[in-house]
């Protein structure tokens, strides 16, 4: 077993604090941003364009984080309490917002210039286990999103939480949603089957979302929401609506294969 006691800051200079949360948004951003390039160097009017679409995708994420947290987990304290919205540093950030957040960016981007979103989201979708996976170690070196308890023999003692062993489901996501779901994208991306704008990211949407409602239960609720239906998470129940997304969006693009093949 082993114990949490990490700093969530990286670097701190006099009263300036580097936490390793913004230092996971940053690295996860420039990562992708490099790597996407490199996927789409055969494409010269994408990768063109690539850099500008870039400053779209960090709109989406902290725009739509933000929003999501405020109305999928913390609605009540937020409306009483509007100019906390803005605090972003003080923490409170929604994936599924984030992803919201860039798919609306992607769109708006593409519509401005004729083009097809999904060709841009497909990247996307490749690129984005890279920043889940730094994400998720940051939630862990934080304490926070943690586990259930458990007494099996890698339960991880939080000390800034309490003196259990819980789960560490930060790591669970991260080993998940980001490595195993990397992997998997990059092998139908080998595929070729970036040639059907939107498969990639249908198959994101269903994988990532397969994964984030498994592991959700070994994670403790969030403490202002518990469970809802069915004793399912606010976590669980965005992904199942997710999961449906991509699972029509493949079901159409995978037509649109069988009819060119």
């Amino acid at each position: 077993m082993f114990i949490n006691n990490f700093d969530p800051v990286a670097i701190q200079l006099f009263s300036i604090e580097l936490r390793w949360y913004s230092l996971a948004y940053i690295g996860g951003i420039v990562l992708g941003w490099f790597y996407g390039k490199k996927l789409i160097i055969n494409d010269k009017e994408l990768k063109e364009k690539f850099d500008d679409y870039i400053t779209y995708v960090i709109l989406g994420i902290i725009v739509g984080g933000r929003l999501g947290y405020v109305f999928f987990y913390n609605f009540y304290y937020y409306i009483d309490n509007l100019s906390e919205i803005f605090k972003i540093w003080e923490g409170g950030m929604s994936f599924h917002g984030g992803l919201l957040g860039v798919i609306i960016a992607s769109f708006i981007f593409a519509k401005k210039r004729n083009q097809n979103p999904f060709q841009y989201l497909d990247i996307v979708s490749v690129v984005a286990p890279i920043g889940i996976f730094l994400g998720r170690v940051a939630n862990f070196i934080n304490s926070e999103l943690y586990g259930l308890e458990t007494s099996l023999p890698w339960g991880v003692k939080f000390i800034k939480v309490d003196n259990l062993y819980r789960h560490p489901s930060q790591l669970y996501e991260a080993l998940f949603e980001g490595i195993i779901l990397f992997i998997v994208l990059l092998y139908f991306r080998q595929k070729k089957y970036l040639n059907f704008p939107g498969l990639i990211s249908g198959l994101f949407l269903i994988f990532y979302s397969f994964f984030r409602f498994f592991i959700e239960f070994f994670r403790l609720p969030d403490e202002q929401l518990g469970y809802l239906f069915y004793n399912l998470t606010m976590g669980q129940i965005i992904s199942l609506l997710f999961f449906i997304i991509g699972s029509y969006l493949v079901f159409k693009k995978y037509e649109e294969v069988g009819k060119k093949i």
